[in-house]
């Protein structure tokens, strides 16, 4: 017996980003709010920080 759902497919990144920018156009929902970060723990801080220093952006 195998774990996992009998009805799950697979999709490529590209076309789940363009799945979701289809619903938030057919939603309205352009914008959305950012975490504000208040609550992050020191670890995240610490991830965030070393992911911007290799010129990333989360």
């Amino acid at each position: 017996m195998t774990m996992g759902s009998k009805t799950s497919r697979r999709i490529t990144l590209d076309a789940l980003a363009a799945d979701i920018e289809r619903r938030r156009a057919e939603s309205g929902v352009t914008d959305l709010p950012r975490n504000s970060g208040e609550r992050r723990t020191e670890s995240k801080r610490a991830l965030l920080k070393a992911i911007a220093a290799t010129g990333g952006k989360w």
